[in-house]
């Protein structure tokens, strides 16, 4: 009994894990295919620029998230891209802000 309570959690580690690392996989896809055009060499923010990310980044992520759902200023909402879900926007936000501390 306790083997294979320890091989259940060892596999459940394991999919935590590859779940964990499909998400980080997705964000950058999410932000390559959705939000680069803009944050990567267009007029918003970019990716990198750890000095016009922290005023933003000390705001929190939830207002992160918020802003890059509903739109903020010339930003519309999930980038112009309403088929994104709000998991696939958090996803491309963590991945900018991972690249931007």
């Amino acid at each position: 009994m306790r083997s294979s309570i320890l091989t259940l959690s060892a596999a459940l580690f394991s999919l935590m894990t590859v779940t964990v690392q499909a998400q980080a996989a997705d964000g950058k896809a999410v932000f390559e295919d959705n939000c680069a055009g803009c944050h990567g060499g267009g007029g918003a923010p970019q990716i990198g620029d750890s000095e016009a990310w922290q005023p933003r980044i000390d705001k929190g992520m939830e207002t992160l998230y918020a802003n890059a759902i509903d739109g903020v200023g010339g930003m519309p909402a999930k980038g112009g891209n309403s088929d994104l879900s709000d998991a696939e926007v958090k996803a491309a936000v963590d991945y900018l802000v991972d690249q931007s501390r």
